[in-house]
């Protein structure tokens, strides 16, 4: 039997306008209802006033596992590059900003001298204003010229909230330039009227990788103008292109980079990332274009306090296999949530699944009421599958100051500029070091002192984290992941690139060295022909439609009211199989569906409004099998090893939980068909002589074994940027093509994403901080917090705690030969 846990299918604008030194004594900002006067900067309570009024209370305190301070910073001044025109310069200083930070002005330089660059700083940081001021400057430039278009600029963002928001921002900023800037926004929700010219007429487009992939380059005849002359491709928040949707968004670039060479044009790389590891290496991975660093952050930061926050155990609960219950952090973000409103400190909560956020703006709104009438109004939820009219409405809110609390998802993250934020409430580690900061970031945006709170979830790795901070606050962040030459995201784009224009000999060093062995096999499958000197696409549909760059695959599911036929929303069809089965609970705007039928072969889910008092939780079945070993080393008498496997996975049930305590309400059946996932995985294999030293007897070894799995797949990310949700796990007692006990971890990507290897090269850290998480819970034989996992597919059972503490201390006891860098 094999046990298995299947993975899941900030922006700043221009940084503080204020230039003022920070001083220690910094207060936070104190939300008011619009109309009122903002009170006097020493009547705001300070972060660690409003911590300590969390916190009352002697249960409330004892949840605080760790308070770090962050000290406020001064900023460094310098001087706009002389080549920067003196309009672009006065309509900077007209916006309050008269002076920029030393990294700003770096980053210009490198613009202007056409290097391409990549500003790696905190939030607030003024990353924004870097870019902006040489690509207006040249913008303004190219109004200038007699005859064309004049010069063009694109700006890639990875949420459409984010590239309306820099709309936003860009009018005001360049208002004074008059005509000479027209930026326009174009996304799947810019109206068709508008779309001819925005082709024609603008110079700063906005948009983002997926309409580049499927609206910009398969119709480049009509941008030719725009490519002809695009001088600068900014891509702000670049650290987000990781894993198998930065591999796409590698290859969308290097079509768009070969397009433009054949209009004439070699535009430069601006990049915009959150603090990270080797963010050159990153960007040129990302680009294919040598990229130039700027981290030395020199702008001001006000204090910062960080709070780590464990949720207590419920003692009249039990969960499964009679496990303790801890209180859920969605419940507890709720609670604090409802607590900050009431102090009037405007927080964003951010959540990471929409269900989440839906049920923590819920709750707070039921508990508001109870204070006072008028402020449940002044929360709500934000996430993605909102209808654009939706999210346009719930941004306005948030600039105008009406909303006082909201409960987000990541697509808030890196969306809306939100100035003037109290403080983060952040629900679970967001999987990342450098998403964490981002989060936390979005608080004390305008030089004022922040609150951030990270409620640890149920969960080994969150668990570990609360009680062990140094692994948040002493490391550095993580190197971003992804890998360009993976066949299944190259493939697709050496047709969709063939259909924009023939692939010819002189392409195949752009699109990476695997392209030589990809090409006969397109061949063979008919997609593409080699007709004299160049590879031409075959068919009549769109090449770019044979993937989706974020990874999903397949057309998103409709959410249908059936009473109504009204569309609430969409699914990614990788994530149908657990969201919207047959019977699941729905959460949309505050209001609860049930899903009545899911329609595989229309795309469908239908829907109706009813009020359960549970949640619905899908369980599965996974197998897996060997389809290639690229590297085996000894690890003793084991043996660890990486290569390609086959993944098939069947959705088979789904739970019925309560809500609040997740305590187990029965369980459905449920008939979907098998899925198979061709990716690449990290193994490990046990002997006989092994297991009789760690005293493992065949009752308990498949326990151990699927225990050491959980708990593995639960800290992976602290050693690769991936979230828990992007890898999976078999474990299996004898495994048919090992014939030994082995444990599976896996990309829950076609292909993989590159969180396999880096598993693979840091495999003795990476199972040293499982052993420690597992031994370190106080629990007698498991929990949530240590090996039971809530997306187990066989329920948690069986699961064996000292099994697996005793196996993987075993395996340790001797280093992998050679050993793993």
């Amino acid at each position: 039997m094999a046990f298995n846990h299947l993975p899941a299918g900030a922006h700043d604008a221009f940084g503080p306008l204020s230039r003022t030194p920070v001083t220690h004594s910094v207060p936070m900002a104190n939300t008011h209802r619009p109309g009122r006067h903002t009170p006097p900067a020493d009547s705001r309570p300070t972060p660690g006033t409003v911590l300590d009024r969390l916190s009352r209370g002697p249960s409330r305190a004892a949840r605080i596992t760790h308070t770090e301070h962050l000290p406020p910073r001064e900023g460094r001044h310098a001087v706009w590059p002389d080549r920067i025109r003196t309009d672009v310069v006065a309509a900077i200083q007209a916006a309050g900003i008269g002076h920029p930070w030393e990294h700003q002005a770096a980053a210009a330089e490198h613009a202007l001298d056409g290097e391409s660059v990549v500003v790696a700083t905190g939030t607030a940081s003024g990353k924004s204003l870097a870019y902006l001021a040489p690509v207006l400057s040249a913008l303004a430039d190219g109004a200038q010229a007699p005859n064309g278009r004049g010069t063009t600029a694109l700006y890639l963002a990875p949420t459409k909230a984010l590239a309306a928001d820099q709309r936003r921002a860009v009018r005001e900023l360049a208002a004074p330039l008059g005509n000479a800037v027209r930026p326009a926004v174009y996304d799947g929700d810019t109206p068709v009227e508008e779309r001819e010219w925005v082709r024609q007429y603008a110079n700063y487009v906005l948009t983002n990788p997926d309409m580049l992939h499927r609206g910009i380059l398969p119709a480049h005849p009509r941008w030719a103008s725009f490519l002809r002359a695009l001088r600068y491709v900014v891509i702000d928040e670049c650290h987000t292109y990781r894993g198998v949707f930065g591999s796409h968004v590698a290859q969308v670039l290097r079509r768009l980079r070969r397009l433009c060479a054949r209009y004439g044009s070699d535009p430069v790389f601006l990049l915009a990332s959150a603090t990270a590891s080797d963010p050159a290496a990153a960007a040129s991975r990302l680009t294919g274009v040598p990229v130039i660093e700027i981290t030395d952050d020199a702008s001001p930061r006000g204090e910062v306090v960080f709070a780590l926050w464990e949720p207590p155990l419920l003692t009249d609960l039990r969960g499964e296999k009679g496990a303790p219950v801890r209180r859920t952090a969605t419940a507890e973000t709720a609670d604090l949530l409802t607590d900050l409103v009431v102090q009037g400190v405007r927080t964003v909560a951010f959540v990471r699944s929409r269900r989440g956020a839906e049920l923590i703006s819920v709750i707070a709104q039921e508990r508001l009421a109870e204070v006072d009438r008028s402020l449940p109004r002044r929360v709500a939820a934000y996430r993605g599958g909102y209808l654009p009219e939706e999210r346009r409405a719930l941004e306005r809110a948030l600039h105008s100051g009406e909303l006082l609390g909201l409960a987000a998802t990541t697509a808030l993250e890196l969306g809306v500029d939100v100035a003037g934020l109290d403080a983060v409430l952040i629900t679970g580690y967001p999987g990342t070091r450098a998403s964490l900061w981002q989060q936390a970031g979005r608080a004390g945006r305008s030089g004022q002192g922040a609150l951030a709170v990270l409620i640890a979830r149920d969960d080994p790795l969150d668990t570990y984290l609360v009680h062990h901070p140094e692994a948040l606050f002493r490391r550095p962040v993580e190197a971003t992941v992804l890998d360009p030459d993976n066949p299944y995201v190259l493939a697709p784009h050496l047709c969709a690139a063939a259909a924009e224009l023939p692939l010819t000999d002189a392409d195949l060093e752009l699109f990476g060295p695997a392209t030589d062995d990809l090409l006969p096999q397109l061949e063979a499958a008919k997609l593409l022909r080699r007709r004299a000197t160049a590879w031409h696409w075959t068919r009549r549909e769109r090449a770019s439609d044979l993937t989706d760059i974020r990874g999903g695959g397949g057309r998103p599911v409709q959410i249908v009211e059936a009473s109504t036929g009204r569309l609430l929303g969409t699914v990614d069809e990788s994530a149908a199989h657990t969201a919207v089965h047959d019977g699941a609970v729905h959460l949309h705007q505050g209001r609860t569906y049930l899903v009545k039928h899911l329609d595989l072969e229309d795309a469908a889910a239908l829907v109706e409004e009813a009020d359960p008092p549970f949640s619905t939780t899908a369980r599965d079945t996974t197998s897996i099998s060997i389809l290639e070993t690229d590297t085996e080393i000894p690890w003793g008498a084991a043996r660890l090893c990486y290569g390609s496997v086959e993944v098939t996975n069947q959705v088979v049930s789904y739970l019925r939980r309560k809500l609040i305590t997740g305590e187990v309400l029965g369980e459905a059946k449920l008939d979907l068909p098998p899925r198979t996932l061709r990716t690449r995985a990290v193994w490990w294999t046990v002997t006989e002589d092994q297991l009789d030293e760690a005293r493992i007897n065949p009752e308990i070894l498949g326990g151990a074994l699927h225990a050491a799995e959980h708990a593995s797949i639960g800290l992976l990310p602290l050693f690769a940027t991936c979230d828990r949700w992007d890898i999976g796990g078999v474990s299996v007692p004898l495994h048919p093509d090992t014939l030994l006990p082995t444990v599976f971890v896996y990309d829950g990507h076609p292909g993989g994403a590159g969180f396999a290897e880096r598993a693979f090269h840091t495999a003795r850290a990476w199972l040293t901080a499982t052993r420690d998480a597992i031994a370190a819970c106080e629990c007698e034989a498991g929990c949530p917090s240590c090996i039971q996992s809530p997306k187990c597919g066989n329920g948690n059972d069986p699961l064996h705690k000292r099994g697996a503490i005793r196996l993987l201390t075993r395996l340790l006891s001797e280093p992998p030969q050679p050993s793993p860098a």
